[in-house]
């Protein structure tokens, strides 16, 4: 496993938000809610007006006719106040009275004849008629003004509506959106925080008992399930490679004394598969104890050192750089690391390849850099190269996983990828640290305690 990179609470962009897409939805389909019942509403009311409005001017045009008819019926009475139009007509539709404001002569055609809708010196009228008797035929005209403001401002209304209240409904959704969903959030934020490498910590239940609480309650549930599977590996990747351990110190016990009887090849490359099956026992075995029981042994050794204990694990590497300086460091785990990726490096290049480790230092950082003349790395890989079991070029995978891991755990870091010239190339990095006369030197870099060189 590798170490976790510092915890950053992630944050959903607005446009994948749940909460973002909920309140859309309330608002569209708000908008389409008020956009059917507003549109109702007003067809009803509108219509409730223009039937008022008609019974109004049918009263009237009735009113004038049935004075006409009757002339002792309201004899000495004015017609109601009105604001209209009224004229009389004979049979040929030609004017024989009208109102002064029509501004029409006696006998001329009438002008309106057959129009229900009509303008009268620019104003829109509505027109009725009723037959006065001998007289002809009464012609009522009304404004319709109030009817055709009442009818815009209706219009602007519904219009102002639909465009206010999407916004208001767009807010408002997303502040509920956000209180009911903060208990979400809350579990999210901890989830990003859950270091898989220390324990799979359970997600906080909200006090309300909703499909937020259900979905946090199987996520528990969930952990505790994943949490168990990963003890129960360990511990079965602990026992394997406990088994493991004995048979393969006795190999290589055999091996070593063949080895001193004779020069036989055969002999050297079955202890060099011995190595390689004790370093991928200690690879296992470190997967299996997990990041946390790893110990550091901090010791101030030569460069020089660490430079001949790989130089005997993987024969045939080219050392580059500057190897006379110190390192601090634990030497165990940082060969074990530096021995990983030359491995890897070799069975990469194969058997007429190249492989390179060059050693820079800083004042800032210690810099070893592992180049090989094979292929390079799967470029669809990329970061997962360094998870465990994933491998690009048919090993256990687990070396790149333990590599970082121990750079890790000397505050350094490692990165891979492809060299410019070709192949693949591995950086791991560690604190540079220098040895001072002054105790106040070593208090101020905070360094532990040093041991002896090996």
């Amino acid at each position: 496993m590798t170490r976790p990179a510092p915890f950053r609470t992630a944050r959903v962009a607005w446009r994948h938000s749940l909460r973002f897409r909920l309140a859309l939805v309330y608002t569209l389909v708000a908008l389409a809610l008020i956009s059917v019942i507003g549109l109702g509403v007003m067809t009803l009311l509108l219509r409730s007006m223009d039937r008022q409005f008609q019974a109004r001017l049918n009263d009237r045009a009735e009113v004038v006719a049935e004075r006409f008819q009757n002339l002792k019926l309201g004899l000495g009475e004015a017609l109601p106040p009105i604001s209209g139009y009224t004229a009389i007509l004979d049979e040929e539709n030609r004017v024989v009275a009208a109102a002064r404001g029509m501004r029409l002569t006696q006998g001329e055609p009438f002008p309106y004849a057959g129009q229900t809708r009509l303008e009268v010196l620019g104003t829109p009228m509505r027109a009725a008629t009723r037959p006065a008797g001998d007289f002809g035929t009464v012609w009522v005209a009304l404004p319709e003004e109030d009817l055709v403001v009442a009818r815009q401002s209706a219009m602007r209304a519904l219009l102002l509506a639909l465009l206010v209240t999407p916004a208001l409904m767009l807010i408002v959704g997303l502040w509920v959106g956000k209180r009911a969903l903060a208990d979400l959030e809350t579990a999210a934020d901890l989830a990003d925080r859950i270091d898989p490498t220390r324990s799979v910590a359970t997600l906080p239940l909200p006090a309300r008992e909703d499909e937020v609480h259900r979905l946090l309650a199987a996520l528990n549930r969930l952990l505790v399930r994943i949490e168990a599977v990963q003890a129960r590996e360990k511990q079965l990747l602990g026992q394997i490679v406990h088994e493991l351990g004995a048979p393969l110190t006795v190999l290589k016990a055999s091996l070593a004394r063949a080895s001193e009887r004779g020069d036989d090849p055969e002999v050297v490359r079955a202890a060099l598969v011995a190595d390689e099956l004790t370093f991928t026992t200690q690879d296992l075995m470190q997967l299996a104890r997990g990041h946390l029981e790893m110990k550091v042994a901090w010791h101030f050794i030569p460069a020089r050192a660490l430079r001949e204990r790989l130089d005997r694990l993987v024969p045939g590497t080219a050392f580059e750089g500057n190897w006379s300086g110190m390192l601090l460091c634990d030497p165990d785990r940082l060969t074990q690391a530096l021995r990983n990726l030359l491995a890897n490096a070799r069975r990469a290049a194969g058997p007429e390849g190249h492989v390179t480790l060059t050693l820079t230092e800083t004042a800032e950082q210690v810099r070893f850099t592992v180049r090989d003349s094979g292929p390079g790395l799967p470029p669809e890989l990329g970061e997962q190269i360094f998870e465990p079991f994933i491998s690009g070029s048919g090993s256990s995978g687990l070396g790149l996983s333990v590599a970082r891991q121990i750079a890790a755990l000397h505050g350094g870091t490692l990165t891979g990828g492809n060299a410019p010239g070709g192949g693949a190339q591995f950086v791991l990095t560690l604190p540079s640290a220098a040895l001072g006369d002054e105790e106040d030197e070593a208090e101020e870099t905070g360094l532990p305690v040093l041991g002896s060189a090996p």
